[in-house]
């Protein structure tokens, strides 16, 4: 099997073209593969396995498997390397086009410099503010600095769904807290009832922000694309964020936009590491 190594400010994929590798998506075949590929030093590492398949609603879809071999529906930081991927090989005509996800369908734009990608932007789609949606424990209800007790901690959470549930923090400074263990913790608490994604947020001004991200499925990573919009979206709901907003992550920083009632855009680079050729295992072609 053909592949691409790619990364969105160090959160890594393994980018497979499944229209000309045509793999055989059943669950249990595609939670074996991610679990083997992804393993760093015994596969090839990474943060998730991305596939490129065909799509009846747009362009093309996009598929993402985590290291545990769980399947996300959506990955910001992925879409963006998908879009690049594309625009490098001339697989698209226009900088302009729409990528199907399990999330929905994604509105892509690549930002130029010459013939080079500079940077990616996308519509991330309206943020689900709904609990029921996210989903979280209780009756139907916006859930905006609410509390919860994490290893005898009282803190306050907000939740948002960008097409993938994501429990956002505030805090005080990133230094100094166990994020890490209190990200595990949220993961898989009985609170989100399909797991969630984990952001712990320092707000520097109302235009920049530091996160550090505990991804369902994977741990911790340097970057979560759908994060960081949860992230922006949560603050502005509570007052603490106006848009536009520079985020800070430990790979790099996004530039996320959101006005209430429209879309999230987010805007961020993506890289092309290397290429190669894998065996699959266990007969999985």
């Amino acid at each position: 099997m053909d592949f691409v190594k790619m990364h969105g400010l160090g959160n890594d994929f393994i980018v497979v073209n499944n229209m000309e590798e045509n793999l055989q998506l059943q669950k249990e075949r595609m939670s074996y593969l991610s679990k083997e590929l992804c393993r760093r030093g015994f596969g090839i590492g990474a943060d998730g396995l991305v596939l490129i398949t065909s799509s009846s609603l747009a362009f093309l879809g996009m598929r993402i498997f985590n290291p545990d071999g769980s399947e996300a529906e959506m990955c910001g930081n992925a879409i963006r390397c998908i879009a690049k991927y594309l625009w490098d090989r001339g697989l698209v005509g226009a900088p302009n086009f729409v990528i199907e996800t399990l999330a929905g369908l994604k509105e892509v734009e690549v930002l130029l410099a010459g013939t080079s990608v500079r940077a990616v932007r996308v519509g991330m789609s309206e943020p689900i503010l709904d609990s029921v949606e996210i989903p979280v424990k209780g009756t139907a209800r916006k859930v905006l600095d609410e509390e919860i007790v994490v290893d005898g901690e009282q803190l306050s959470f907000s939740a948002i769904s960008m097409g993938n549930p994501h429990c956002v923090i505030f805090v005080s400074s990133l230094e100094h807290i166990p994020w890490q263990k209190w990200g595990a913790f949220l993961e898989s608490s009985p609170t989100f009832p399909a797991r969630t994604n984990v952001e712990f947020v320092e707000v520097l001004s109302p235009r920049e922000i530091r996160v550090n991200v505990w991804e369902r499925g994977a741990g911790a990573t340097l970057a979560c694309g759908t994060g960081a919009c949860a992230a922006v979206v949560a603050g502005i709901l509570t007052g603490r964020l106006g848009s536009p907003v520079e985020v800070h992550l430990p790979g790099g920083n996004l530039k996320i936009e959101w006005e209430e009632g429209s879309s999230v855009y987010m805007e961020g680079p993506a890289e092309e590491v290397f290429q190669g050729t894998v065996n699959i295992l266990k007969g999985e072609n």
